[in-house]
């Protein structure tokens, strides 16, 4: 029986033989100390591939971002951030609970960015009363769409002019780089720390990198060690990293192409639905979301049950998974109402 095809995210991935293999070599020693080799070779490489004077491994992409908002703020200051960013929305609320920053939100316009003007706006003025606005953090892609170069600079020089520190959540930086035919590091130049995930798009099993000078990754170790990410022979971890960035980036092109083959399919059924990068965003009927993706679930397809439904590609999708995928979806719409499409 074929596995199925998973399209509930990026992150589902399996390590391949390749990196399983680099991970079984790995060399390993103690992290906390400082002396595991394979994880310093991948946080000198991470700095090398961005542009930076350090890097720090993480375990998560969530704590690598509370470390990087908590290096930034102290207690009591303002963080700039879009209503729809993952730090804001899908990490439990960690810069105020464990932080103590507050969120100034701006709604993210629907390409994903920010109006300048709103954040400018939104920068308190040097008063007892306000906290103090330390940071704009901006993300990039979001929901699969990309914050391009020009855009990027102009926030950055608005917030330089302001004396706000300029964090970058690149989770899926490499799908925003290849994408926009550029890399990482053109697409970071100016910022002051960048997270940048591991275990989506470029298949590692866990881990995100944060880069930055070395004063601000001095301080974001203290602040991975208050978080609980300090790890010991994390090199085994290390190593699939490594492996990822060296051979699963210019790879991220084949997911935006499948991603286009299911938006096209989708299109040819009457359905409205959108592709950025890796991810295509299809639009449902509340009633229609439940059997759909128990439909799709018996027929080995996996998805989240939510409107829009977001379905995800990366390595382990190949063009036959997005054929099985879309035959799936026309045996469900051919049998279903068009009243309760969307």
């Amino acid at each position: 029986m074929a596995p199925p095809v998973d399209l509930r995210s990026d992150t589902v991935t399996r390590p391949s033989p390749g990196m399983r293999e680099a991970m079984l070599r790995a060399e390993v020693g103690d992290d906390v100390f400082g002396d595991d080799p394979s994880v310093n070779r991948l946080q000198a490489r991470a700095a090398e591939i961005f542009g930076f004077e350090a890097a720090l491994f993480f375990p998560s992409g969530t704590q690598s971002n509370l470390a990087a908002l908590m290096s930034h703020c102290q207690r009591g200051d303002e963080a700039i951030v879009g209503s729809e960013a993952h730090s804001y929305r899908y990490e439990a609320g960690g810069l105020a609970v464990l932080g103590s920053i507050q969120p100034q939100v701006v709604a993210n316009r629907a390409d994903g960015s920010l109006d300048l003007a709103e954040v400018e706006s939104a920068i308190k003025p040097d008063d007892p009363h306000f906290p103090t606005t330390r940071l704009l953090a901006l993300e990039n892609t979001i929901t699969g769409r990309v914050l391009p170069r020009k855009y990027l600079a102009e926030a950055i020089a608005l917030a330089t002019r302001k004396g706000l520190a300029v964090h970058l959540d690149g989770a899926r930086i490499f799908n925003a780089a290849v994408h926009e035919g550029t890399t990482a590091r053109e697409l970071c130049a100016g910022f002051d720390s960048v997270s940048a995930c591991l275990s989506k798009g470029l298949g590692a099993p866990v881990g995100t990198v944060l880069v930055g000078s070395a004063a601000f990754i001095g301080r974001a170790k203290r602040a991975r060690k208050i978080l609980g990410g300090g790890m010991r022979q994390a090199g085994v971890l290390a190593a699939a990293g490594l492996y990822a960035l060296e051979n699963n980036v210019a790879r991220l092109a084949v997911d935006h192409e499948n991603a286009a083959r299911l938006a096209q399919g989708l299109a040819a059924l009457g359905l409205k639905a959108t592709r950025n990068t890796n991810m295509v965003l299809l639009q449902l009927a509340p009633e229609s979301v439940a059997p759909l993706a128990e439909h799709l679930r018996k027929n080995g397809v996996l998805v989240q049950p939510r409107s829009p439904m977001r379905l995800v590609t990366h390595l382990d999708v190949d063009t036959a998974g997005i054929e099985r995928a879309l035959a799936a979806l026309r045996a469900f719409f051919g049998a279903v109402p068009r009243s309760t499409m969307a």
